[in-house]
């Protein structure tokens, strides 16, 4: 799970203040026949009241590549379980810095595409933390996220989800990383 969240407020100590527990991840846009994409509203246990709409996936474990990591958060946050394979490569990467749980992280993050029909999520995988900061998920459509008014992360969602359903790819989606 990824809990992307922003600094308390523009006072708050420069990044080059702040200690950063450095952080790998691998994260899945998970897009329908409709082209909505999963998102998970979450919030950080140290700010229960910030609340934030973001993708599946989370932290790698030691030794695990992007592609097996994504997978592995994919089956326990969704049900849906996928050959790491079958992801083909990252579609975007960026760098994050957020805090969660009083804890500050730089995260280097790959993004993967998978596209399927529907899917039922099936949220019995989730671990203590998910169970305890996570509220809810829902399916986007771009456009409709970008005027919603909530919190989303990554901010270049809505413009990212809709370059990579203009793609013309036979595949899951065009490598950019």
């Amino acid at each position: 799970m990824s809990a992307r969240s922003e600094p308390a407020s523009p006072a708050a100590a420069s990044s080059a203040d702040r200690a950063y527990t450095p952080r790998r991840a691998a994260r899945v846009l998970l897009v329908d026949a409709a082209g909505r994409v999963l998102l998970f509203e979450g919030f950080d246990p140290a700010r229960p009241g910030h609340r934030y709409w973001f993708t599946p996936g989370g932290g790698l474990d030691p030794a695990e590549s992007p592609a097996a990591g994504a997978a592995r958060e994919l089956a326990e946050e969704t049900g849906l379980r996928l050959d790491p394979t079958e992801l083909g490569e990252p579609v975007w990467c960026d760098t994050t810095e957020f805090t969660f749980d009083g804890t500050w992280y730089r995260q280097e993050q790959d993004f993967f595409l998978f596209r399927v029909q529907s899917w039922q999520v099936d949220t019995t995988g989730f671990n203590d933390v998910e169970q305890r900061s996570i509220a809810d998920h829902r399916w986007w459509l771009p456009a409709e996220l970008a005027v919603s008014g909530e919190r989303f992360y990554p901010p270049e969602l809505p413009v990212l989800l809709t370059r990579l359903g203009q793609s013309t790819g036979a595949g899951q989606g065009e490598a950019s990383c």
